[in-house]
């Protein structure tokens, strides 16, 4: 639930104050570890890293104009595939800062590259984890939108053009279409992932 209010907080207050960004400009999002996203060894949970990640895309698309085109569309976003990496831990009460880009889409989804940032002992920005979203957009009414659309509404064309393995990974970790069948046979040594039709 708290995840809930942190989005409302930023989407509704703290996005809005802040300056536009173009659309592969960085969003930088402020957090603090709060008791709440604590797991049994007292540090941010693996899990709450992605939920937070969305909180800083939301703030992301409410600064480069995306949120509202959508809401006059009648879109909304969703995660294909994700993944993370974690170098160190966050601890309670640490201040840290995501740090979003928009990497590029290719002919099905977009691709966004989130970094969460503390000061070094350099004072530079110090990664401490680094996530990757692969995301689709859908319509309230059904279906989803193609990625030229959300280009031509969101004016979005150009960009610096997607890195060979992110979009080899987007590929690779794809599951069927939701209307394929995808049944869970690895229990017989066949593959789980249905890569005979991908989504």
């Amino acid at each position: 639930m708290h995840m809930f209010f942190r989005t409302l907080l930023h989407v509704l207050f703290l996005s809005r104050r802040k300056s536009g960004l173009g659309h592969y400009e960085i969003a930088r999002t402020d957090f603090i570890t709060l008791p709440t996203d604590l797991d049994i060894n007292r540090h941010m949970n693996n899990g709450v890293y992605f939920s937070i990640m969305d909180v800083a895309r939301f703030d992301m698309l409410v600064r480069n104009g995306v949120w509202r085109i959508m809401r006059e569309k009648g879109w909304y976003p969703v995660v294909a595939s994700e993944t993370i990496t974690f170098r160190k831990s966050l601890q309670l009460w640490q201040r840290f800062t995501i740090e979003s880009k928009i990497l590029g889409f290719d002919d099905k989804a977009v691709y966004v590259e989130q970094r969460f940032v503390r000061p070094g002992a350099d004072g530079r920005p110090e990664i401490y984890a680094t996530g990757f979203i692969r995301g689709r957009f859908l319509r309230k009414t059904g279906g989803v939108v193609p990625v030229p659309e959300l280009v031509q509404a969101f004016g979005a064309a150009g960009g610096e053009g997607l890195p060979e393995w992110i979009e080899r990974w987007g590929a690779d970790v794809a599951l069927p279409a939701t209307r394929a069948e995808a049944p869970s046979t690895w229990a017989t040594g066949e593959p789980a992932s249905g890569s005979r039709s991908r989504g």
